[in-house]
């Protein structure tokens, strides 16, 4: 497998991302790699972001190793997520999802947003 290691340059999560990450990892089948971030047209700015878990990492996938799962992410969606932070807001009524902060706009879109909530894990 020839996957490329990501940096903290590449993307970061931030301690709450990790730990709820973490934690829904441990309920997820042993042959799951990871979590997997993908982009799709749409979104605030221009693109929206999902996460699922995947059970395979393919030649063109970086790897982000946290502690206790990975995050992967294919070339073409590394190319829209370069310096992005994953965080994990609780509202504490019942709303909480993952975040991206740090988006950089890639046409249309307000262009203001920090972040764009593609979903969770699962």
């Amino acid at each position: 497998m020839s996957s490329n290691a990501l940096t903290e340059s590449d993307l970061t999560l931030t301690g709450t991302a990790q730990s709820k990450m973490g934690e829904l990892f441990q309920q997820v089948d042993d042959n799951i790699q990871g979590v997997r971030v993908f982009a799709t047209p749409g979104g605030c700015s221009g693109i929206s972001f999902g996460m699922t878990f995947s059970d395979e990492i393919n030649d063109n996938d970086g790897v982000l190793d946290c502690d206790g799962f990975k995050v992967i992410v294919d070339d073409g969606t590394m190319q829209y997520l370069k310096g992005v932070e994953i965080d994990f807001v609780d509202q504490g009524d019942g709303n909480a999802s993952f975040v991206f902060n740090n988006l950089q706009p890639v046409g249309g879109g307000c262009g203001t947003c920090g972040s764009s909530s593609g979903g969770g894990c699962g």
